[in-house]
């Protein structure tokens, strides 16, 4: 797992706090929104990552961009400290400080087009507590369903896990990741970190504000994004195969920053593709499987 959408709660919770019966009333909980697909995201998204594509009215946009799509435009004084929203509202309110993106599944039916109407329908289908080595676990899981004029073009399934705030104590690490017979190395810096921050609305200030996130998070630097992961292995498979993927699958394991660059590594596989991230001589950060 990774802090990719890592939020500090109001207070500390703990696994023997957590009313389980309450938070599994959020499932069947769902929320509708709607935005329109314009040239002018796509031209960002694309210079974000270094790309370039049609900007033409009904030209397929580029994969995962709806990622950027329907964020919530949560009030200012709705934020906690960190920038982040407060508990509460779509998602459980889950008393546990971080919350971070596990992992994800994307279907993709058709590409989403310039100039669509994007509606994204989101339902909690799961809440499930686990115990994990560093204590309780809380999953979510997230149904999103991204449909256009022409109907569904993407279905997705988020994984969100809640746990509580580190030690400090120091952790085995796991062993560094093997290298892929594909590989691309990524810089990353600041102003990719807060490109993608601002596609995305996203206020966490531990991509963009580098004195809070270590002298308050304690982490060595900006946190890379778990969407900015699986946008660049999507985009990496899709380049090595010359097709998007019908299927895109990943997982985090570990938190990479912004003190070094991000290699993507991919390998074939009988049955698709498989991908991963790591920073030079780390372990693997996020790791994807796409098939088509």
């Amino acid at each position: 797992m990774t802090e990719m959408e890592n939020g500090s709660a109001t207070g500390t919770g703990t696994g023997s706090s957590l009313d389980m019966e309450a938070l599994r009333g959020w499932i069947g909980r769902s929320e509708t929104r709607s935005e329109l697909l314009t040239a002018g995201l796509t031209e960002r998204f694309n210079a974000t990552f270094g790309r370039t594509s049609p900007l033409d009215e009904g030209a397929d946009a580029p994969l995962l961009i709806h990622l950027c799509l329907t964020q919530p435009a949560v009030q200012a004084d709705e934020l906690g400290p960190d920038g982040h929203p407060a508990r509460g509202g779509f998602l459980p309110p889950v008393p546990l400080p971080r919350r971070m993106w596990a992992g994800g599944a994307v279907s993709f039916h058709r590409p989403l087009r310039i100039g669509s109407m994007v509606t994204r329908r989101s339902t909690i289908s799961d809440t499930v507590l686990k115990q994990g080595r560093t204590g309780p676990l809380c999953f979510a899981t997230v149904a999103h369903e991204i449909s256009d004029e022409e109907g569904v073009a993407i279905t997705e399934r988020q994984d969100i896990v809640y746990r509580e705030a580190d030690s400090g104590t120091p952790q085995t690490q796991p062993g560094a990741a093997e290298q892929g017979k594909h590989r691309k190395r990524i810089p990353v810096d600041p102003v990719l970190l807060f490109r993608y921050s601002a596609l995305t609305f996203n206020g966490h200030r531990i991509h963009f504000d580098q004195p809070y996130v270590t002298g308050e998070e304690g982490y060595p630097g900006l946190v890379v994004h778990g969407p900015l992961q699986a946008t660049l292995l999507a985009h990496y498979a899709a380049d090595l195969r010359g097709v998007a993927p019908a299927e895109f699958r990943f997982r985090s394991f570990s938190p990479v920053f912004d003190t070094a660059d991000v290699i993507l590594h991919a390998q074939e596989t009988p049955d698709g593709m498989k991908l991963w991230t790591a920073r030079p001589e780390g372990p693997v950060a996020m790791e994807a499987i796409a098939t088509w």
